[in-house]
């Protein structure tokens, strides 16, 4: 089977996958992006595209948000 034939899920999964399919998958589609993650040898990493502090901070608060709402809602399933 070839790469052009598999589609990736676009849904939520509790598989890892792989950090370059993720960044790759968002190019070209986002107006401002943090990236938060560890490294490969396991330091923290972070970056973002607007240097504004409040802004950061509330994307990434409304992300913790939906991350908290997602997992409530697979476990009431």
């Amino acid at each position: 089977m070839s790469k052009d034939n598999v589609i990736n899920f676009p849904g939520l999964t509790t598989l890892n996958i792989d950090p370059d399919k993720v960044i790759e998958a968002a190019k070209g589609k986002l107006e401002m992006v943090v990236i938060v993650g560890y490294d490969k040898d396991g330091f923290e990493y972070f970056a973002s595209s607007d240097p504004n502090g409040p802004e950061i901070l509330w994307i990434l608060q409304r992300a913790s948000t939906g991350i908290l709402n997602a997992n409530s809602a697979t476990r009431e399933e």
